[in-house]
């Protein structure tokens, strides 16, 4: 009778341990990292390919662990339960229920799968090998479970089609960019930098282009020499030839190749042929993607590219490295004109370029000025204004307020923007709150 009794509590506590695996196992393997794994995968780790291979099995998986899961604790309670009515009578139901609760709430739950979530890639490497078998062995019982339960659920589920699973993709890793830890400005960094790889087929490059105003063009008609003199006085390497009217393009020169031409001719400029220098122009339509206009940029190895409207007005330029200043923020040169940009005041305001992207000053400074109607600041308050506003004029708009410091001609030059928290105890002229 004692051999019998030790036997059935050394069976309790065995099926216990094997609780406490089953639940460690399941939080190990639903909880590891699969890029880590799929990076061991590829550096020959064995038992990395086993956990990749139960990952793209996690039907099966699940219902494998659940069910062996339930087995033993049902088992373990069961006997303790007769073990313990030999004991006490009807009374050691009670005692077995209290006894096993505490048991695997403790060693079969809580313990095994708090050191599994701390360890999960660990673990999971630990377990995969029996684990393979452990679903092999018990997939006719959790494939037969796991076609009731789509039956029952059929009426209540939908379809996930390819758009919705990509999109419930790129939330999945926004929510893990956000949730990369650190306040660091190097963190902050890489959060903009990889939040702005995932907006780039959100972004067009009407927002991020240089406006037609801002553009550095020769006019074609112009005597060789003068337009050498251009474009070597020039900042940029890529320009835009136009001839009888500032809209009409007929080429882009690059500085590079006008150089050999003129090494060429160094007796007479004048006798160089503009037009064998230029290259056509490229023109896209001001509604392309970021994420288009890269992959177009690559195919036709161009790094220019002239933005039209839907009339086919000139609207402005964009280049590779505009849409590469997307991601990765400024790059600046020692022939780049700095621009005015954004300056931080003492008070906690700042003075802002009206050219500045609402996109960009959002990531700079971390607010959220809404850019669906308009890509600059400066045009931001001229839609809040519903005018083109005086020097001095004072908006409010989502607790900021937009002060004109500088207009010149129909053009807001720059713009003194006080953020909430912020705000001076005075009236504006408007309030669009």
């Amino acid at each position: 009778m004692e051999i019998e009794t030790l036997a059935t509590i050394g069976g309790i506590v065995i099926l216990i341990i094997l609780s406490g695996v089953f639940s460690g196992s399941e939080t190990a393997l639903t909880a590891a990292s699969h890029p880590r794994m799929h990076l061991l995968q590829k550096r020959g780790n064995r038992r990395a390919g086993i956990v990749t291979k139960l990952f793209s099995s996690r039907e099966k998986l699940i219902g494998a662990i659940l069910l062996g899961n339930n087995l033993v604790n049902i088992l373990a309670s069961a006997l303790a339960t007769s073990l313990l009515i030999k004991a006490f009578g009807e009374t050691g139901i009670i005692f077995a229920t209290i006894a096993m609760t505490v048991l695997v709430l403790i060693f079969g739950e809580v313990m095994p799968k708090t050191y599994a979530f701390h360890n999960a890639d660990r673990v999971a490497l630990l377990v995969a090998p029996v684990f393979r078998y452990v679903v092999a062995f018990l997939s006719p019982i959790t494939h037969t479970i796991n076609l009731l339960i789509s039956v029952v659920l059929r009426p209540f589920s939908g379809k996930i089609g390819t758009d919705d699973k990509l999109a419930i993709a790129q939330e999945t890793l926004r929510g893990a960019i956000d949730l990369h830890m650190g306040d660091e400005p190097a963190v902050q960094r890489e959060r903009v930098m990889l939040r702005s790889i995932l907006d780039l087929s959100d972004v067009n490059v009407g927002e991020v282009m240089h406006h037609r105003q801002d553009i550095f063009m020769v006019d074609s008609d112009l005597p060789s020499s003068e337009i050498i003199k251009q474009v070597v006085n020039s900042p940029y390497t890529r320009i835009p030839l136009w001839r009888s009217e500032p809209d009409n393009i007929v080429g882009v020169i690059h500085a590079k190749v006008l150089l050999l031409h003129v090494h060429g001719n160094q007796g007479n400029l004048d006798r160089i042929d503009i037009d064998s220098v230029t290259t056509p122009p490229w023109f896209i339509p001001e509604s392309t993607s970021l994420d288009d206009q890269l992959q177009a940029f690559r195919r036709r190895q161009e790094h220019f590219a002239l933005v039209v409207d839907e009339y086919g007005s000139l609207m402005g330029v964009v280049t590779l490295e505009d849409i590469l200043e997307e991601i990765v923020g400024d790059i600046a040169d020692e022939h780049d004109e700095v621009p005015v940009g954004v300056r931080p005041q003492s008070d906690g305001s700042y003075l802002v370029d009206g050219r500045v992207t609402i996109r960009d000053l959002n990531r700079r400074l971390n607010w959220d000025l809404p850019d669906d109607d308009a890509a600059t600041i400066a045009g931001l308050v001229i839609q809040i204004g519903r005018v083109i506003p005086d020097e001095g004029q004072i908006f409010t708009f989502e607790g900021f307020r937009f002060q004109v410091a500088s207009r010149r001609k129909n053009r807001l030059a720059l713009i003194h923007i006080t953020p909430p928290g912020q705000l001076e105890t005075e009236t504006p002229e408007r309030s669009l709150e």
